[in-house]
């Protein structure tokens, strides 16, 4: 960014010191009274913290109907993403998805979207209404995983549901895939349907080169993008980022149906820091995230066993382009499912990825890792392979089963039910969701009929130790279904 624009200010963090300056006296909430009530959370989290840890007032502005700082925030991190409005979130990006979709869509909407899509636009089906018009993505037969909507599969869905609204895409998906965005906005637009963009892991297509092309460049309506990923702000803060064809007012409306109206400084501060840093220090940042990614993939590729895959699955289809900073790495070559390898990193050599799902694991290369770190990861797999390996027959590797969808989300979610031992639903429709999180993608959700296949890869799923999510039992050997 050139130095003459407004990226260097950072209105809310200025209005923050200022405030730390004053040395105001408290009689507003939060009751701590910048910690002096609760000396064990200053100490964990800092007084420097926690200080800055106070409600809405005037001098700070108002996230629910911002008119200053939070206002002038929002317009600078809008011509940072090259955005006509931009709107802080403090719910996570499941909050922004839902108030794309809450936006977008009313009770009996339809809505073009893939099925490997976050439970976040999901749930928003369940709320809302709308009814889902999957686009079933394919399967990359050797990794397992679900890639892009193929354009000829959106123009198709259009042409037989011209009556839909709106068409979701992901960009990218976990695993880094990417659609054809500017052809599915194109398309969409020409049918009079908005598009909205789940960027929960493409917030650095927006700062870096020779990347992916991010939803606002491409003509998006809407986009949910995760700061708090690849951005470098704190956990649960997004960016909520709207096109010019999009009535602002009323998409301030939709989120305030749902988000707090007691923002948290620290996460809307974090935002305003985390773009200073990026729109300012962005390509520099991200070419080196890229060259560790890359340097993490060939190395582990040279090891044997493993397949960190790349570029090379772009095909200008399913894989219209690919996020080169995703550490992606199949694994069942080795006889070991992700989540297995997951564990023995963790377990074994102290570190912390991602998540592994049945034949693959991520590994989060972002704008705080160095080199050493990388090493020592490449090392620890090396390790694992030599040390763990064994026969990968009899594995199960398919990420992605297509849905069976009987009933809408929402008329399922809220039908009358009942719980019955898991291998007795067999043929049922359920109430419930079931996934493995992360990464979030439902294996069942409400509406949807069980299938062989599906009780096969939940039990399969929950002997390797996936984390299960989504049901009311908790141990996952019930479900509930439509009565």
């Amino acid at each position: 960014m050139e130095e003459n624009t407004r990226q260097h200010r950072a209105p809310i963090y200025e209005a923050l010191e200022e405030f730390r300056e004053a040395r105001v006296v408290p009689f507003d909430v939060p009751g701590h009274k910048r910690g002096r009530g609760n000396r064990e959370l200053a100490d964990f989290l800092g007084d420097r913290c926690v200080g800055i840890d106070v409600n809405s007032m005037k001098p700070l502005d108002n996230l629910c109907h911002p008119i200053s700082v939070i206002r002038e925030a929002e317009e600078i991190a809008a011509e940072a993403f090259g955005a006509a409005q931009a709107f802080f979130m403090v719910g996570g990006t499941t909050s922004a998805v839902q108030s794309m979709v809450l936006t977008a869509c009313k009770r009996g909407d339809k809505i073009i979207l893939p099925r490997n899509v976050h439970r976040s636009v999901i749930n928003a089906l369940v709320l809302n209404g709308a009814v889902p018009v999957y686009v079933n993505p394919e399967v990359e037969d050797r990794l397992g995983i679900s890639l892009g909507m193929r354009l000829s599969q959106v123009e198709k869905a259009i042409k037989e549901n011209p009556d839909a609204v709106a068409v979701l895409v992901n960009n990218p998906t976990y695993y880094g895939i990417c659609s054809d965005l500017r052809g599915i906005v194109k398309v969409a637009h020409e049918n009079g349907m908005m598009v909205l963009a789940d960027e929960a892991h493409g917030t650095h297509f927006y700062f870096g080169k020779g990347l992916p092309v991010s939803a606002m460049e491409a003509g998006a309506d809407m986009s949910s993008v995760s700061m708090h990923k690849s951005g470098g702000s704190l956990t649960q803060s997004s960016f909520l980022l709207v096109g010019p064809d999009v009535h602002a007012g009323y998409v301030r409306q939709i989120i305030n149906l749902t988000q707090t109206t007691s923002g948290s400084y620290l996460l809307m501060s974090s935002l305003d820091i985390s773009r200073r840093n990026l729109a300012l220090h962005g390509k520099e940042i991200f070419e080196q995230v890229k060259f560790l990614a890359e340097y993490a993939r060939n190395e582990i590729n040279e090891t044997g066993g493993y397949y960190a895959f790349g570029k090379e699955l772009v095909n200008n289809e399913a894989v219209f382009d690919f996020d080169s900073t995703k550490l992606s790495v199949h694994t069942l070559d080795v006889g070991l499912a992700g989540i297995e390898v997951y564990d023995l990193l963790r377990d074994e050599y102290d570190i912390q990825i991602e998540f592994g799902d049945l034949g693959n694991i991520l590994a989060y290369i972002s704008i705080g890792d160095r080199i050493q770190e990388v090493e020592r990861l490449v090392s620890a797999l090396t390790e694992i392979r030599r040390n763990f390996s064994k026969s990968k027959a009899g594995m199960l590797s398919q990420e992605y089963i297509a849905p069976d969808v009987v009933v809408s989300p929402q008329e399922a979610f809220y039908a009358k039910k009942e719980a019955l031992p898991r291998r007795e639903t067999l043929g049922r429709i359920s109430s419930e969701f079931v996934m493995c999180y992360p990464p979030g993608i439902p294996i069942l959700a409400p509406g949807e009929r069980i299938t062989k296949e599906i009780l096969d890869y939940i039990s399969y799923a929950k002997e390797k130790g996936c984390s299960l999510t989504g049901p009311e039992d908790a141990e996952i050997e019930n479900l509930n279904v439509l009565k």
